[in-house]
């Protein structure tokens, strides 16, 4: 299990990988972001990330790539779900999900699946030993 810290930044990433899918970050994406982590106990670490990756306009392909290997390492969480909700609002913001999100969402989810079944099948996760 990595730090909770980088896990956010990674949520954060992710986030901003989702706004930028259609070639730019819009306002609606940002105050559906903000609405979504007023009483999130990270956002504060969260939005940092997200404005971090806006402010180095780092490609989608990039913070996406970093966000989700932090997440694979970091191995299953209830937070996923939470974070899904996000990008998936973020997402539909402005004129709903393009393909670019789209993809991205789904990525996510099948990233996140194939990992934790290959660790499964060679018995990474220790809680299932038991």
């Amino acid at each position: 299990m990595i730090k909770r810290e980088r896990l956010y930044d990674a949520f954060g990433e992710l986030i901003y990988a989702i706004a930028m899918a259609d070639g730019e970050v819009q306002q609606e994406e940002v105050e559906t972001l903000e609405a979504f982590l007023s009483h999130h106990p990270w956002a504060k670490e969260i939005k940092w990330s997200f404005n971090y990756e806006n402010m180095k306009n780092h490609s989608v392909e990039e913070a996406y790539n970093n966000a989700i290997d932090i997440c694979k390492e970091n191995g299953p969480d209830p937070e996923y779900k939470y974070i899904l909700e996000v990008m998936t609002s973020v997402a539909e913001a402005v004129d709903g999900i393009v393909p670019q999100e789209r993809k991205i969402l789904d990525d996510f989810r099948f990233d996140l699946r194939e990992r934790f079944i290959h660790d499964l099948k060679t018995n990474k996760l220790a809680y299932f030993d038991e």
